[in-house]
């Protein structure tokens, strides 16, 4: 799935009251973390990650890892935040069409 510029722009605006859902440790992303991340985006459809890594390679790493392993969508990230967005079974979100 894509976003064009209009959904990932409507998205972000809400998006941005959100929390982080998702907080990752020092154990780094494990399957119990995916697993909840996928909890999480079948229930919210959007929702926030961080990913408290000290490098950015290493950032960038997991939360590509993060987008790949949940096939979720990559809305933003802004510092150690990550945005994701994935429809679930009954939408709670309708998107703009373009």
């Amino acid at each position: 799935m894509t976003l064009n510029n209009k959904q990932r722009q409507y998205l972000k605006g809400l998006a941005h009251s959100l929390k982080p859902v998702v907080l990752l440790g020092q154990h780094g992303l494990t399957e119990g973390v995916l697993a909840e991340i996928d909890l999480a985006l079948n229930f919210h459809e959007l929702i926030k990650v961080k990913v408290a890594a000290e490098d950015r390679e290493v950032k960038t790493l997991i939360m590509d890892a993060i987008v790949r392993e949940t096939g979720a969508v990559k809305v933003q990230t802004i510092g150690h935040i990550l945005t994701l967005y994935r429809p679930s079974e009954q939408k709670k979100i309708s998107l703009p069409r373009s």
